[in-house]
Protein backbone atom coordinates (compact mmCIF):
# COMPACT_ATOMS: atom_id res chain seq x y z
CA UNK A 1 0.00 0.00 0.00
CA UNK A 2 1.39 3.42 -0.91
CA UNK A 3 2.53 5.86 1.73
CA UNK A 4 -0.14 8.42 0.68
CA UNK A 5 -3.00 5.94 1.19
CA UNK A 6 -1.51 4.85 4.56
CA UNK A 7 -1.57 8.47 5.65
CA UNK A 8 -5.29 8.65 4.78
CA UNK A 9 -4.99 11.01 1.84
CA UNK A 10 -8.03 10.76 -0.50
CA UNK A 11 -7.86 9.01 -3.84
CA UNK A 12 -9.24 11.11 -6.69
CA UNK A 13 -11.66 8.94 -8.67
CA UNK A 14 -13.99 11.43 -10.37
CA UNK A 15 -12.93 14.34 -12.55
CA UNK A 16 -12.84 17.83 -11.08
CA UNK A 17 -15.75 18.89 -13.30
CA UNK A 18 -18.02 16.12 -11.99
CA UNK A 19 -21.00 17.16 -9.87
CA UNK A 20 -22.23 15.23 -6.89
CA UNK A 21 -24.85 15.73 -4.18
CA UNK A 22 -24.66 13.48 -1.13
CA UNK A 23 -26.60 12.34 1.93
CA UNK A 24 -29.18 14.75 3.33
CA UNK A 25 -28.53 17.30 0.57
CA UNK A 26 -29.42 14.65 -2.02
CA UNK A 27 -32.60 13.74 -0.12
CA UNK A 28 -33.61 17.39 0.19
CA UNK A 29 -32.92 17.96 -3.49
CA UNK A 30 -35.02 14.99 -4.58
CA UNK A 31 -37.88 15.79 -2.24
CA UNK A 32 -38.07 19.41 -3.36
CA UNK A 33 -38.02 18.40 -7.04
CA UNK A 34 -40.82 15.86 -6.54
CA UNK A 35 -42.90 18.29 -4.50
CA UNK A 36 -42.52 20.94 -7.19
CA UNK A 37 -44.22 18.62 -9.67
CA UNK A 38 -46.98 17.69 -7.22
CA UNK A 39 -47.63 21.35 -6.36
CA UNK A 40 -47.92 22.17 -10.06
CA UNK A 41 -51.08 20.05 -10.44
CA UNK A 42 -52.66 20.36 -6.98
CA UNK A 43 -54.82 23.33 -7.97
CA UNK A 44 -56.51 21.21 -10.68
CA UNK A 45 -57.91 18.62 -8.24
CA UNK A 46 -61.65 18.25 -7.83
CA UNK A 47 -64.80 19.78 -9.32
CA UNK A 48 -63.63 23.29 -8.48
CA UNK A 49 -60.09 22.75 -9.75
CA UNK A 50 -58.57 25.31 -12.08
CA UNK A 51 -57.21 24.75 -15.59
CA UNK A 52 -53.67 25.16 -16.89
CA UNK A 53 -52.71 26.75 -20.19
CA UNK A 54 -49.73 24.98 -21.74
CA UNK A 55 -47.91 26.65 -24.62
CA UNK A 56 -45.31 24.60 -26.49
CA UNK A 57 -42.29 25.80 -28.47
CA UNK A 58 -44.38 25.94 -31.64
CA UNK A 59 -46.97 28.18 -30.01
CA UNK A 60 -49.65 25.47 -29.85
CA UNK A 61 -51.93 25.91 -26.86
CA UNK A 62 -53.47 23.22 -24.65
CA UNK A 63 -55.99 24.17 -21.97
CA UNK A 64 -56.74 21.37 -19.50
CA UNK A 65 -56.94 20.28 -15.88
CA UNK A 66 -56.11 16.67 -16.69
CA UNK A 67 -53.10 15.80 -14.53
CA UNK A 68 -51.31 13.44 -16.89
CA UNK A 69 -51.76 15.79 -19.86
CA UNK A 70 -50.28 18.70 -17.89
CA UNK A 71 -47.27 16.70 -16.74
CA UNK A 72 -46.62 15.20 -20.17
CA UNK A 73 -46.72 18.60 -21.86
CA UNK A 74 -44.60 20.42 -19.26
CA UNK A 75 -40.94 20.92 -20.16
CA UNK A 76 -39.47 19.00 -17.21
CA UNK A 77 -35.70 18.62 -17.08
CA UNK A 78 -35.08 16.91 -13.77
CA UNK A 79 -34.62 13.17 -13.20
CA UNK A 80 -36.51 13.08 -9.89
CA UNK A 81 -39.39 15.15 -11.26
CA UNK A 82 -39.64 12.76 -14.21
CA UNK A 83 -40.06 9.87 -11.75
CA UNK A 84 -43.15 11.61 -10.37
CA UNK A 85 -44.47 12.14 -13.91
CA UNK A 86 -44.23 8.36 -14.34
CA UNK A 87 -46.66 8.02 -11.41
CA UNK A 88 -49.27 9.93 -13.43
CA UNK A 89 -48.58 7.90 -16.57
CA UNK A 90 -48.91 4.61 -14.69
CA UNK A 91 -52.14 5.77 -13.07
CA UNK A 92 -53.53 6.76 -16.46
CA UNK A 93 -52.59 3.41 -18.02
CA UNK A 94 -53.87 1.24 -15.16
CA UNK A 95 -56.92 3.15 -13.91
CA UNK A 96 -57.76 5.78 -16.53
CA UNK A 97 -58.31 8.54 -13.98
CA UNK A 98 -57.02 9.78 -10.62
CA UNK A 99 -53.68 11.00 -11.97
CA UNK A 100 -53.74 14.28 -10.02
CA UNK A 101 -54.63 12.42 -6.83
CA UNK A 102 -51.75 9.97 -7.27
CA UNK A 103 -49.17 12.70 -7.91
CA UNK A 104 -50.46 14.93 -5.08
CA UNK A 105 -50.30 12.05 -2.58
CA UNK A 106 -46.75 11.19 -3.71
CA UNK A 107 -45.71 14.79 -3.09
CA UNK A 108 -47.38 14.85 0.33
CA UNK A 109 -45.75 11.56 1.35
CA UNK A 110 -42.36 13.07 0.60
CA UNK A 111 -43.21 16.28 2.45
CA UNK A 112 -44.14 14.31 5.58
CA UNK A 113 -41.10 12.07 5.12
CA UNK A 114 -38.95 15.19 5.20
CA UNK A 115 -40.34 16.02 8.66
CA UNK A 116 -39.41 12.52 9.83
CA UNK A 117 -35.91 12.88 8.39
CA UNK A 118 -35.55 16.10 10.41
CA UNK A 119 -36.26 13.98 13.50
CA UNK A 120 -33.28 11.75 12.57
CA UNK A 121 -35.49 8.83 11.53
CA UNK A 122 -33.61 6.73 9.00
CA UNK A 123 -35.02 6.53 5.45
CA UNK A 124 -35.15 2.73 5.72
CA UNK A 125 -37.62 2.95 8.61
CA UNK A 126 -39.76 5.46 6.70
CA UNK A 127 -39.76 3.28 3.57
CA UNK A 128 -40.80 0.22 5.57
CA UNK A 129 -43.54 2.16 7.34
CA UNK A 130 -44.89 3.56 4.08
CA UNK A 131 -44.90 0.05 2.57
CA UNK A 132 -46.82 -1.38 5.55
CA UNK A 133 -49.30 1.50 5.43
CA UNK A 134 -49.84 1.12 1.68
CA UNK A 135 -50.60 -2.59 2.02
CA UNK A 136 -53.00 -1.96 4.89
CA UNK A 137 -54.66 0.94 3.06
CA UNK A 138 -55.42 -1.25 0.04
CA UNK A 139 -56.97 -3.87 2.32
CA UNK A 140 -59.09 -1.19 3.97
CA UNK A 141 -60.27 0.16 0.62
CA UNK A 142 -61.35 -3.33 -0.37
CA UNK A 143 -63.22 -3.69 2.93
CA UNK A 144 -64.94 -0.31 2.58
CA UNK A 145 -65.83 -0.66 -1.10
CA UNK A 146 -69.31 -1.49 -2.32
CA UNK A 147 -69.95 -4.19 -4.90
CA UNK A 148 -71.58 -2.98 -8.08
CA UNK A 149 -73.52 -5.00 -10.61
CA UNK A 150 -72.43 -4.54 -14.22
CA UNK A 151 -76.12 -4.09 -15.10
CA UNK A 152 -76.61 -1.25 -12.60
CA UNK A 153 -76.74 1.53 -15.17
CA UNK A 154 -77.71 4.19 -12.63
CA UNK A 155 -74.59 3.62 -10.53
CA UNK A 156 -72.36 3.44 -13.62
CA UNK A 157 -73.75 6.79 -14.75
CA UNK A 158 -72.83 8.25 -11.36
CA UNK A 159 -69.28 6.95 -11.77
CA UNK A 160 -69.07 8.59 -15.21
CA UNK A 161 -70.52 11.89 -13.97
CA UNK A 162 -68.11 11.98 -11.01
CA UNK A 163 -65.16 11.48 -13.35
CA UNK A 164 -66.30 14.29 -15.67
CA UNK A 165 -67.18 16.78 -12.94
CA UNK A 166 -64.74 19.67 -12.97
CA UNK A 167 -63.59 18.95 -16.52
CA UNK A 168 -64.63 20.32 -19.88
CA UNK A 169 -67.35 17.67 -20.15
CA UNK A 170 -69.13 18.77 -16.95
CA UNK A 171 -71.75 21.06 -18.50
CA UNK A 172 -73.33 18.18 -20.42
CA UNK A 173 -72.28 15.39 -18.08
CA UNK A 174 -75.75 13.85 -17.75
CA UNK A 175 -76.15 13.41 -21.51
CA UNK A 176 -72.56 12.28 -21.92
CA UNK A 177 -72.80 9.85 -18.99
CA UNK A 178 -75.76 8.15 -20.64
CA UNK A 179 -73.95 7.55 -23.92
CA UNK A 180 -70.73 6.57 -22.12
CA UNK A 181 -72.52 3.84 -20.17
CA UNK A 182 -74.33 2.72 -23.33
CA UNK A 183 -71.00 2.62 -25.18
CA UNK A 184 -69.32 0.48 -22.52
CA UNK A 185 -72.28 -1.90 -22.41
CA UNK A 186 -72.13 -2.18 -26.22
CA UNK A 187 -68.53 -3.40 -26.13
CA UNK A 188 -68.89 -5.69 -23.11
CA UNK A 189 -68.84 -9.36 -24.00
CA UNK A 190 -69.34 -11.96 -21.27
CA UNK A 191 -68.42 -9.51 -18.54
CA UNK A 192 -65.23 -8.33 -20.26
CA UNK A 193 -64.94 -4.84 -21.75
CA UNK A 194 -63.12 -4.80 -25.10
CA UNK A 195 -62.13 -1.19 -25.83
CA UNK A 196 -60.85 -2.25 -29.27
CA UNK A 197 -64.48 -2.09 -30.41
CA UNK A 198 -64.91 1.51 -29.20
CA UNK A 199 -63.74 4.49 -31.24
CA UNK A 200 -63.89 8.23 -30.53
CA UNK A 201 -64.30 10.84 -33.25
CA UNK A 202 -64.49 14.61 -32.71
CA UNK A 203 -66.07 17.38 -34.72
CA UNK A 204 -66.21 21.13 -34.16
CA UNK A 205 -69.10 23.47 -34.87
CA UNK A 206 -71.81 22.18 -32.54
CA UNK A 207 -72.33 21.97 -28.79
CA UNK A 208 -71.38 18.98 -26.64
CA UNK A 209 -75.08 18.23 -26.14
CA UNK A 210 -75.18 17.11 -29.79
CA UNK A 211 -72.63 14.36 -29.14
CA UNK A 212 -73.98 10.92 -29.95
CA UNK A 213 -73.21 7.22 -29.91
CA UNK A 214 -73.32 5.53 -33.30
CA UNK A 215 -73.22 1.87 -34.15
CA UNK A 216 -70.29 1.22 -36.45
CA UNK A 217 -67.55 3.62 -37.53
CA UNK A 218 -67.45 7.30 -38.48
CA UNK A 219 -64.95 8.40 -41.13
CA UNK A 220 -64.32 12.14 -41.46
CA UNK A 221 -63.30 12.11 -45.13
CA UNK A 222 -64.69 12.96 -48.57
CA UNK A 223 -65.02 10.75 -51.66
CA UNK A 224 -61.95 11.15 -53.87
CA UNK A 225 -64.09 11.89 -56.95
CA UNK A 226 -67.30 13.89 -57.33
CA UNK A 227 -68.86 11.31 -59.65
CA UNK A 228 -68.53 8.47 -57.16
CA UNK A 229 -71.59 7.17 -55.32
CA UNK A 230 -72.07 8.67 -51.85
CA UNK A 231 -73.36 5.52 -50.18
CA UNK A 232 -73.46 1.77 -50.64
CA UNK A 233 -75.90 -0.75 -49.19
CA UNK A 234 -74.79 -4.31 -48.40
CA UNK A 235 -71.42 -3.48 -49.88
CA UNK A 236 -68.20 -5.43 -50.15
CA UNK A 237 -65.60 -3.18 -48.55
CA UNK A 238 -61.86 -3.21 -49.20
CA UNK A 239 -59.44 -1.88 -46.55
CA UNK A 240 -56.27 -1.02 -48.42
CA UNK A 241 -52.81 -0.19 -47.10
CA UNK A 242 -51.22 0.29 -50.52
CA UNK A 243 -51.14 3.41 -52.64
CA UNK A 244 -53.13 3.24 -55.88
CA UNK A 245 -50.46 5.32 -57.58
CA UNK A 246 -47.49 4.95 -59.90
CA UNK A 247 -44.73 3.08 -58.11
CA UNK A 248 -41.70 5.30 -57.63
CA UNK A 249 -38.22 3.85 -58.12
CA UNK A 250 -35.98 3.55 -55.08
CA UNK A 251 -33.11 5.35 -56.81
CA UNK A 252 -32.94 8.53 -58.88
CA UNK A 253 -32.64 7.80 -62.59
CA UNK A 254 -32.29 9.83 -65.77
CA UNK A 255 -33.76 8.76 -69.10
CA UNK A 256 -32.75 10.30 -72.43
CA UNK A 257 -35.67 10.60 -74.84
CA UNK A 258 -34.86 11.01 -78.52
CA UNK A 259 -38.38 11.38 -79.90
CA UNK A 260 -41.91 12.07 -78.53
CA UNK A 261 -43.07 8.51 -79.11
CA UNK A 262 -40.68 7.23 -76.45
CA UNK A 263 -42.13 9.66 -73.90
CA UNK A 264 -45.60 8.50 -74.85
CA UNK A 265 -44.55 4.91 -74.22
CA UNK A 266 -43.55 5.85 -70.67
CA UNK A 267 -46.88 7.57 -70.10
CA UNK A 268 -48.78 4.62 -71.56
CA UNK A 269 -46.87 2.24 -69.29
CA UNK A 270 -47.78 4.32 -66.21
CA UNK A 271 -51.43 4.35 -67.25
CA UNK A 272 -51.30 0.60 -67.76
CA UNK A 273 -49.94 0.14 -64.23
CA UNK A 274 -52.79 2.19 -62.77
CA UNK A 275 -55.40 0.36 -64.86
CA UNK A 276 -54.03 -2.94 -63.61
CA UNK A 277 -54.33 -1.87 -59.96
CA UNK A 278 -57.88 -0.62 -60.49
CA UNK A 279 -58.80 -3.82 -62.38
CA UNK A 280 -57.57 -5.90 -59.43
CA UNK A 281 -59.92 -3.94 -57.17
CA UNK A 282 -62.80 -4.41 -59.62
CA UNK A 283 -62.14 -8.14 -59.98
CA UNK A 284 -62.26 -8.62 -56.21
CA UNK A 285 -65.87 -7.46 -56.20
CA UNK A 286 -65.23 -4.44 -53.95
CA UNK A 287 -67.93 -1.75 -53.91
CA UNK A 288 -66.13 0.57 -51.46
CA UNK A 289 -62.41 1.23 -50.89
CA UNK A 290 -60.99 2.82 -47.73
CA UNK A 291 -57.35 3.48 -48.57
CA UNK A 292 -54.79 4.40 -45.94
CA UNK A 293 -52.54 5.95 -48.59
CA UNK A 294 -52.94 7.98 -51.79
CA UNK A 295 -55.06 7.35 -54.90
CA UNK A 296 -53.86 8.80 -58.22
CA UNK A 297 -56.17 11.17 -60.12
CA UNK A 298 -56.37 8.78 -63.08
CA UNK A 299 -57.19 5.85 -60.75
CA UNK A 300 -59.92 7.98 -59.18
CA UNK A 301 -61.44 8.46 -62.64
CA UNK A 302 -61.40 4.73 -63.39
CA UNK A 303 -62.91 3.84 -59.99
CA UNK A 304 -65.66 6.44 -60.40
CA UNK A 305 -66.39 5.11 -63.89
CA UNK A 306 -66.96 1.64 -62.35
CA UNK A 307 -69.25 3.07 -59.65
CA UNK A 308 -66.84 2.26 -56.81
CA UNK A 309 -66.77 4.61 -53.81
CA UNK A 310 -63.18 5.34 -52.74
CA UNK A 311 -61.78 7.31 -49.80
CA UNK A 312 -58.07 8.03 -49.39
CA UNK A 313 -55.70 9.04 -46.55
CA UNK A 314 -57.85 7.31 -43.93
CA UNK A 315 -56.19 7.33 -40.51
CA UNK A 316 -54.40 4.14 -39.50
CA UNK A 317 -56.50 3.89 -36.32
CA UNK A 318 -59.71 4.21 -38.35
CA UNK A 319 -58.65 1.47 -40.76
CA UNK A 320 -57.91 -0.86 -37.85
CA UNK A 321 -61.28 -0.08 -36.29
CA UNK A 322 -63.03 -0.76 -39.61
CA UNK A 323 -61.28 -4.13 -39.68
CA UNK A 324 -62.87 -4.99 -36.33
CA UNK A 325 -66.42 -4.04 -37.23
CA UNK A 326 -66.43 -5.27 -40.84
CA UNK A 327 -64.58 -8.53 -40.35
CA UNK A 328 -62.18 -7.58 -43.15
CA UNK A 329 -58.44 -8.01 -43.61
CA UNK A 330 -56.19 -5.03 -44.25
CA UNK A 331 -54.72 -5.60 -47.72
CA UNK A 332 -51.10 -4.51 -48.22
CA UNK A 333 -50.56 -6.00 -51.67
CA UNK A 334 -53.09 -5.82 -54.49
CA UNK A 335 -51.28 -8.68 -56.23
CA UNK A 336 -52.10 -11.04 -53.38
CA UNK A 337 -55.66 -10.74 -52.10
CA UNK A 338 -59.11 -12.05 -52.89
CA UNK A 339 -62.81 -11.70 -52.11
CA UNK A 340 -62.27 -13.42 -48.73
CA UNK A 341 -60.28 -10.36 -47.57
CA UNK A 342 -63.23 -8.01 -48.06
CA UNK A 343 -65.55 -6.88 -45.32
CA UNK A 344 -69.32 -6.53 -45.53
CA UNK A 345 -71.51 -3.64 -44.41
CA UNK A 346 -73.36 -0.43 -45.23
CA UNK A 347 -71.78 2.94 -45.98
CA UNK A 348 -73.85 6.13 -45.75
CA UNK A 349 -72.84 9.74 -46.36
CA UNK A 350 -74.04 12.60 -44.14
CA UNK A 351 -73.59 15.63 -46.36
CA UNK A 352 -74.38 18.11 -43.58
CA UNK A 353 -71.66 16.83 -41.25
CA UNK A 354 -69.48 15.60 -44.15
CA UNK A 355 -69.03 12.21 -42.52
CA UNK A 356 -69.26 8.60 -43.65
CA UNK A 357 -71.20 6.24 -41.36
CA UNK A 358 -70.03 2.65 -41.75
CA UNK A 359 -72.02 -0.19 -40.21
CA UNK A 360 -70.97 -3.81 -40.12
CA UNK A 361 -73.06 -6.95 -39.86
CA UNK A 362 -75.88 -7.18 -37.32
CA UNK A 363 -73.77 -9.13 -34.83
CA UNK A 364 -70.88 -6.61 -34.97
CA UNK A 365 -70.69 -4.67 -31.71
CA UNK A 366 -68.25 -1.89 -32.63
CA UNK A 367 -69.48 1.61 -31.77
CA UNK A 368 -68.24 5.18 -32.26
CA UNK A 369 -68.62 8.02 -29.81
CA UNK A 370 -68.99 11.18 -31.89
CA UNK A 371 -68.05 14.14 -29.67
CA UNK A 372 -68.95 17.64 -30.75
CA UNK A 373 -67.72 20.97 -29.44
CA UNK A 374 -67.73 24.62 -30.45
CA UNK A 375 -63.95 24.98 -30.94
CA UNK A 376 -60.86 22.79 -31.22
CA UNK A 377 -59.76 23.58 -27.65
CA UNK A 378 -63.21 22.79 -26.28
CA UNK A 379 -63.52 19.50 -28.13
CA UNK A 380 -59.97 18.44 -27.16
CA UNK A 381 -60.69 18.93 -23.46
CA UNK A 382 -64.08 17.25 -23.90
CA UNK A 383 -62.35 14.23 -25.43
CA UNK A 384 -59.91 14.01 -22.51
CA UNK A 385 -62.74 14.11 -19.98
CA UNK A 386 -64.86 11.55 -21.83
CA UNK A 387 -61.87 9.23 -22.34
CA UNK A 388 -61.22 9.24 -18.58
CA UNK A 389 -64.90 8.57 -17.89
CA UNK A 390 -64.95 5.68 -20.37
CA UNK A 391 -61.90 4.16 -18.67
CA UNK A 392 -63.32 4.41 -15.16
CA UNK A 393 -66.70 2.98 -16.18
CA UNK A 394 -64.94 0.11 -17.97
CA UNK A 395 -62.78 -0.42 -14.89
CA UNK A 396 -65.85 -0.43 -12.66
CA UNK A 397 -67.57 -3.03 -14.84
CA UNK A 398 -64.47 -5.23 -14.82
CA UNK A 399 -63.53 -4.76 -11.16
CA UNK A 400 -67.03 -4.54 -9.69
CA UNK A 401 -66.18 -2.25 -6.73
CA UNK A 402 -66.87 1.42 -6.01
CA UNK A 403 -66.28 3.80 -3.10
CA UNK A 404 -67.68 7.14 -1.95
CA UNK A 405 -65.87 10.17 -3.37
CA UNK A 406 -65.40 13.71 -2.12
CA UNK A 407 -62.52 12.71 0.14
CA UNK A 408 -64.66 10.21 2.07
CA UNK A 409 -62.51 7.17 1.31
CA UNK A 410 -59.25 9.00 2.15
CA UNK A 411 -60.47 10.21 5.55
CA UNK A 412 -61.89 6.79 6.46
CA UNK A 413 -58.71 4.96 5.45
CA UNK A 414 -56.58 7.54 7.30
CA UNK A 415 -58.63 6.97 10.46
CA UNK A 416 -58.20 3.20 10.18
CA UNK A 417 -54.47 3.55 9.50
CA UNK A 418 -53.99 5.51 12.72
CA UNK A 419 -55.59 2.63 14.60
CA UNK A 420 -53.37 0.22 12.68
CA UNK A 421 -50.29 2.28 13.60
CA UNK A 422 -50.86 1.55 17.32
CA UNK A 423 -49.90 -2.06 16.63
CA UNK A 424 -46.77 -1.25 14.62
CA UNK A 425 -43.53 -1.44 16.56
CA UNK A 426 -40.54 0.86 16.25
CA UNK A 427 -40.11 4.05 14.32
CA UNK A 428 -42.14 2.61 11.44
CA UNK A 429 -45.19 3.60 13.50
CA UNK A 430 -44.42 7.27 12.86
CA UNK A 431 -44.17 6.57 9.13
CA UNK A 432 -47.59 4.86 9.13
CA UNK A 433 -49.08 7.89 10.89
CA UNK A 434 -47.37 10.18 8.37
CA UNK A 435 -48.92 8.08 5.57
CA UNK A 436 -52.36 8.57 7.15
CA UNK A 437 -51.79 12.33 7.32
CA UNK A 438 -50.78 12.32 3.64
CA UNK A 439 -54.09 10.76 2.57
CA UNK A 440 -55.98 13.66 4.14
CA UNK A 441 -54.36 15.96 1.60
CA UNK A 442 -57.17 15.04 -0.82
CA UNK A 443 -60.08 16.52 1.19
CA UNK A 444 -57.88 19.47 2.21
CA UNK A 445 -57.09 20.35 -1.41
CA UNK A 446 -60.70 19.77 -2.49
CA UNK A 447 -61.74 22.34 0.13
CA UNK A 448 -58.97 24.79 -0.82
CA UNK A 449 -59.83 24.63 -4.52
CA UNK A 450 -63.48 25.28 -3.68
CA UNK A 451 -62.62 28.37 -1.61
CA UNK A 452 -63.52 26.66 1.67
CA UNK A 453 -61.57 26.52 4.93
CA UNK A 454 -59.51 23.33 4.70
CA UNK A 455 -58.92 23.02 8.46
CA UNK A 456 -62.60 23.35 9.40
CA UNK A 457 -63.52 20.91 6.62
CA UNK A 458 -61.01 18.32 7.79
CA UNK A 459 -62.14 18.64 11.42
CA UNK A 460 -65.77 18.10 10.39
CA UNK A 461 -64.86 15.12 8.23
CA UNK A 462 -62.81 13.49 10.98
CA UNK A 463 -65.64 13.96 13.46
CA UNK A 464 -68.15 12.39 11.06
CA UNK A 465 -65.96 9.34 10.43
CA UNK A 466 -65.13 8.86 14.11
CA UNK A 467 -68.87 8.73 14.74
CA UNK A 468 -69.21 5.88 12.23
CA UNK A 469 -70.18 7.74 9.05
CA UNK A 470 -67.69 6.00 6.77
CA UNK A 471 -69.17 7.50 3.59
CA UNK A 472 -69.04 11.12 4.81
CA UNK A 473 -67.31 13.36 2.28
CA UNK A 474 -67.20 16.97 1.17
CA UNK A 475 -69.82 18.49 -1.09
CA UNK A 476 -67.67 21.20 -2.69
CA UNK A 477 -70.71 23.02 -4.06
CA UNK A 478 -72.50 23.50 -0.73
CA UNK A 479 -69.50 23.17 1.57
CA UNK A 480 -71.36 20.58 3.67
CA UNK A 481 -70.16 17.22 4.91
CA UNK A 482 -72.60 14.56 3.70
CA UNK A 483 -72.96 10.96 2.53
CA UNK A 484 -71.32 11.44 -0.85
CA UNK A 485 -72.23 7.95 -2.04
CA UNK A 486 -75.93 8.76 -1.71
CA UNK A 487 -75.26 12.14 -3.33
CA UNK A 488 -73.97 10.34 -6.44
CA UNK A 489 -70.24 11.07 -5.96
CA UNK A 490 -68.90 7.60 -6.71
CA UNK A 491 -65.42 6.48 -7.75
CA UNK A 492 -63.88 3.11 -8.71
CA UNK A 493 -62.08 1.34 -5.85
CA UNK A 494 -59.35 0.15 -8.22
CA UNK A 495 -58.43 3.75 -9.09
CA UNK A 496 -57.88 4.57 -5.41
CA UNK A 497 -55.82 1.43 -4.82
CA UNK A 498 -53.67 2.11 -7.86
CA UNK A 499 -53.10 5.73 -6.82
CA UNK A 500 -51.81 4.65 -3.41
CA UNK A 501 -49.61 1.93 -4.89
CA UNK A 502 -48.00 4.22 -7.47
CA UNK A 503 -47.55 7.13 -5.06
CA UNK A 504 -45.99 4.92 -2.37
CA UNK A 505 -43.57 3.20 -4.72
CA UNK A 506 -42.45 6.52 -6.21
CA UNK A 507 -41.99 8.12 -2.77
CA UNK A 508 -40.01 5.14 -1.50
CA UNK A 509 -37.83 5.18 -4.61
CA UNK A 510 -36.99 8.84 -4.02
CA UNK A 511 -36.30 8.30 -0.30
CA UNK A 512 -33.92 5.45 -1.01
CA UNK A 513 -31.54 7.75 -2.95
CA UNK A 514 -28.72 9.24 -0.86
CA UNK A 515 -26.24 10.13 -3.57
CA UNK A 516 -26.64 11.85 -6.95
CA UNK A 517 -23.62 11.48 -9.20
CA UNK A 518 -22.92 12.72 -12.71
CA UNK A 519 -22.84 9.43 -14.61
CA UNK A 520 -21.20 8.57 -17.90
CA UNK A 521 -23.16 7.19 -20.83
CA UNK A 522 -25.20 4.41 -19.24
CA UNK A 523 -26.80 3.33 -22.50
CA UNK A 524 -25.74 0.12 -24.23
CA UNK A 525 -25.79 1.82 -27.62
CA UNK A 526 -23.45 4.82 -27.54
CA UNK A 527 -24.06 5.70 -31.17
CA UNK A 528 -21.66 7.70 -33.31
CA UNK A 529 -21.40 10.67 -30.97
CA UNK A 530 -19.62 9.58 -27.81
CA UNK A 531 -19.74 13.07 -26.36
CA UNK A 532 -23.54 13.11 -25.95
CA UNK A 533 -25.56 14.65 -23.16
CA UNK A 534 -25.61 11.57 -20.87
CA UNK A 535 -21.87 11.96 -20.27
CA UNK A 536 -22.39 15.40 -18.77
CA UNK A 537 -24.91 16.84 -16.38
CA UNK A 538 -27.46 17.65 -19.08
CA UNK A 539 -29.77 14.88 -17.89
CA UNK A 540 -29.61 16.01 -14.26
CA UNK A 541 -31.57 19.17 -14.97
CA UNK A 542 -30.77 21.94 -12.55
CA UNK A 543 -28.27 20.35 -10.18
CA UNK A 544 -27.00 23.81 -9.42
CA UNK A 545 -30.19 24.90 -7.69
CA UNK A 546 -33.82 24.04 -7.16
CA UNK A 547 -34.83 26.48 -9.88
CA UNK A 548 -34.06 23.64 -12.28
CA UNK A 549 -36.73 21.35 -10.87
CA UNK A 550 -38.80 21.94 -13.96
Amino acid sequence: MSQRMQQGQPMIVMSEESQRVKDRDAQDYNIQAARAVADAVRSTLGPKGMDKMLVDSMGDVTITNDGVTILKEMDIDNPTAEMIVEVAETQEDEAGDGTTTAVAIAGELLKNAEDLLDQDIHPTAIIKGFHLASQQAREEIDDISEDVDADDEDLLRKVAETSMTGKGAELDKEHLANIIVEAIRSVTVEGQVDMEYLNIETQTGQSASNSELLKGAVIDKDPVHDNMPKSAKEANILLLNEAVEIEETDVDTEVNVTDPSQLQQFLDQEEKQLKQKVQQIIDSGADVVFCQKGIDDLAQHYLAKEGILAVRRVKKADVRFLREILGANIVSDLDDFGPEDLGFGNVERDEEDELFYVKGAENAHGVTLLLRGSTDHVVDELERGVTDALDVVAQTVSDGRVVAGGGAIEVEVADRLRNFADGVEGREQLAVEAFADSLELVPRVLAENAGLDSIDTLVDLRAAHESGEKRAGLNVFSGDVEDTFEAGIVEPAHSKEQALTSATEAANLVLKIDDIIAAGDLSTDKGDDEGGAPGGMGGMGGMGGMGGAM
